[in-house]
């Protein structure tokens, strides 16, 4: 029977924003975490309306942009929510699409780790969202601990290389600081890291 995924928009012609070339970001209902100042708060509300596609169907939805994909090693990004939630899902999505397409995840990591290795078997390069490497930090930020976090993106390093994950540690108002962010780039370095996507949220209250 094909794997079906709650699937809740899709944005196309993306341009470098979250992967090489051209993609569409596919965005899945579910998330693990809730974080307070949440940019994707529909992806976990239960009144949001969501498709459930098949992998086949999704293919169907976004294969429009093939040639762009091509041409640019473009291809798909998914986000959310959480992605890896549906990693067997996407790896029947890679299957139908093959090797051509550049397949990406925004991800926390905050999964079980059988679908961390089974998305490590698809997925091009990962974005961690890391948020922060104090646990007492994360938990306050995101209502959950980050041990598995921590563990997972250990292991994905040994899984598919620090070469094809970018970490994503943001700057939260009121929650951490730029020495804190430090803190975590020197942890994350000494696990392998290489590549750091550093910004600040922005807050409208």
């Amino acid at each position: 029977m094909a794997e079906r995924a709650p699937v809740i928009a899709f944005d196309r012609h993306r341009m470098t924003t979250d992967g090489e070339g051209v993609t569409t970001l596919v965005c899945f209902h579910g998330c693990p975490l809730r974080c307070k100042w949440c940019l994707n708060p529909f992806s976990f509300e239960e009144n949001t309306r969501r498709q459930m596609l098949t992998a086949t169907e999704l293919y169907e939805e976004v294969k429009i942009d093939e040639l762009y994909f091509i041409a640019t090693n473009g291809g798909v990004t998914f986000g959310g929510g959480e992605p890896l939630l549906y990693a067997p899902f996407i790896k029947e999505f890679r299957a139908i699409c093959g090797e051509g397409w550049h397949l990406c995840a925004e991800t926390s990591l905050a999964v079980p780790y059988d679908k961390v290795q089974l998305a490590s078997e698809c997925i091009d390069i990962f974005y961690v969202d890391c948020k922060d490497t104090n646990p007492r930090i994360y938990e306050a930020y995101t209502g959950k601990g980050n041990e598995l976090m921590m563990q997972n993106l250990e292991k994905l390093i040994g899984l598919v290389g620090a070469e094809r994950i970018v970490l994503r540690l943001p700057l939260i108002p009121e929650y951490n600081t730029e020495e804190d962010r430090k803190n975590s780039l020197e942890i994350l370095k000494t696990m392998g890291v290489a590549e750091f996507d550093l910004f600040t949220y922005k807050i409208k209250k």
